[in-house]
């Protein structure tokens, strides 16, 4: 069973918004045996959509298409699908009576315009939309369903997970679809492919493998499709479970155990807080230490030393050193690692210095250039690295080396740490 998602918008195709609906209903579609075979994003243009439907119609069987459907005369796709179907609209006095609860409630004024909302096009199936004033419809057209939901992604969503999907269940027979993640850190995907080289190539037929790489670690994802959900599941498994010890050096856990999660385990195993003192970071790396939930039991505070000065003044980064090392030196890094650690009183601490880019700053080391210091309860270390460019590489892969160098230090090594997966 396949599926074409087509997000209908001129603000994304100039970049102004970013279209995240699809991801959210390509997962949602994934979790009943729907797989999606493509993704347009395309204009608000009659011809566009229209074009869009009939190319999907060729390849998939289920088409979902969001945006257009507000009262405004750019909003043409409730219009324009009735076009394409040869249709005429209905009038549904409980959508204009619902409509008209929402402004109320939102203390809005109800104007004419706002009445072509409870028209729909009369080969439509309502999909009614408890939380907006844009219905949804459902159209069966040539053994193909043809579905358009509004583009606000909490009513979208609403609708994908209370109407439409108990609706592609009813209709349609389907395979099952599994996924397992695994996470890795400190190999590029070329060097994990020839380390696992004989154990893809002896992976089922209907299990397929994929290198997702990203700022130092690399996203192993096997995807499996198979009409018996046991025989999947085990496969899946199996595989799994050959796969791990051939990576056991890099291996993070599994989809939902990122790096921070595993370092949230292990300080509050030890009971143990963290602070941060960063400079061209610039409070990027406390904002991954607190970006989930339950981070207040292990993450104290931030000094972000952007300027030399406040190193010296804030940290008590002694101006000689500085002088005779640079800002950008492992010296300076284990000062300022220290200096947080002691201001904190927390247990460890992480400092992040270097040359992110464009330009050089007040450091003469080479752009890209980056130290990170550990200061810990029996001392201090530190390691440089180079990242090249652009800056925006640079800070996203310092940060996760950071956590990365951290979570290593606490567990000792990488055998204790990667223990609990065995």
């Amino acid at each position: 069973m396949q599926a074409t998602i087509i997000t209908i918008g001129d603000e994304i195709l100039i970049g102004q918004i970013v279209d995240s609906n699809s991801a959210f209903i390509a997962q949602e579609l994934n979790t009943i045996g729907i797989n999606v075979k493509q993704i347009f994003s395309i204009a608000d243009n009659a011809l566009a959509i229209k074009e869009s439907i009939t190319q999907a119609k060729k390849d998939t069987d289920i088409i979902i298409l969001t945006g257009g459907l507000g009262p405004t005369k750019d909003d043409i796709t409730k219009k324009t699908l009735c076009n394409y179907f040869n249709d005429t609209m209905l009038f549904y006095p409980e959508i204009e009576k619902h409509v008209k609860a929402i402004f109320k409630k939102y203390d809005l004024k109800y104007i004419a315009i706002n009445k072509h909302q409870a028209e729909v096009p009369s080969k439509a199936t309502v999909l009614f939309n408890e939380y907006g004033t844009a219905p949804g419809m459902w159209f069966d057209q040539e053994e193909k369903t043809i579905i358009s939901l509004p583009g606000v992604p909490f009513e979208m969503k609403h609708l994908i997970r209370e109407k439409v999907l108990a609706k592609l269940q009813e209709k349609y027979q389907r395979s099952h679809i599994a996924h397992q993640t695994i996470l890795t850190y400190g190999k590029g995907e070329s060097e994990l492919a020839q380390d696992i080289a004989g154990w893809e190539d002896a992976l089922p037929k209907f299990i397929k493998l994929a290198y997702l790489p990203s700022y130092g670690k690399v996203r192993l994802r096997l995807s499996g499709l198979h009409e018996n959900k046991e025989t999947l599941e085990k496969a899946i498994q199996t595989a799994t479970d050959e796969l791990i010890p051939l990576i056991e050096a890099n291996f993070i856990g599994f989809e939902d155990d990122s790096l921070i999660q595993q370092l949230k385990k292990s300080l509050n195993k030890n009971k143990a807080t963290v602070s941060t003192a960063e400079s061209f970071t610039g409070g990027k790396l406390a904002g991954e230490l607190t970006s989930i939930s339950g981070s207040s039991s292990y993450f104290v505070g931030s000094i972000v030393s952007y300027a030399t000065r406040i190193k010296e003044d804030v940290l008590q980064v002694p101006k000689d050193l500085i002088e005779k090392h640079s800002v950008v030196s492992k010296e300076v890094a284990e000062a300022m690692a220290l200096g947080a650690q002691k201001i904190m009183q927390s247990d460890y601490a992480i400092a992040t210095t270097g040359n992110a880019g464009p330009t050089k700053g007040d450091a003469d080391a080479e752009l890209g250039t980056v130290v990170i210091a550990i200061a810990h309860p029996n001392g201090v270390f530190s390691e440089i690295y180079n990242y090249g460019q652009p800056r925006d590489k640079v800070v996203k892969r310092a940060i996760n080396q950071a956590i990365y160098l951290l979570l290593k230090k606490i567990n000792k090594n990488e055998e204790n740490m990667f223990a609990s997966f065995k």
